[in-house]
């Protein structure tokens, strides 16, 4: 299997993203609630944003609008 690094602090790959995305991850910051991924060096963010891209996303949504969005993903973590 090929593992594609994201971030190299907390040995996140972009298949750790994706996942965590497909679960409701939609902000990078949501990414670092679920594994911590772009919380030390920051180096990662960037490519945690295009992995996660502009798609279509309810927590994104509700982020927008000022409405909490983390209380699914605590419990998932």
């Amino acid at each position: 299997m090929n593992r594609v690094f994201v971030c190299s602090c907390f040995g996140i790959t972009e298949q750790q993203v994706k996942k965590h995305a497909e679960d409701g991850a939609c902000t990078p910051r949501q990414i670092a609630s679920a594994c911590k991924a772009g919380t030390d060096c920051g180096s990662c963010v960037r490519r945690i944003q295009a992995l996660l891209g502009r798609g279509d996303c309810s927590r994104r949504e509700l982020a927008d609008q000022g409405k909490p969005v983390l209380a699914a993903l605590d419990e998932a973590a």
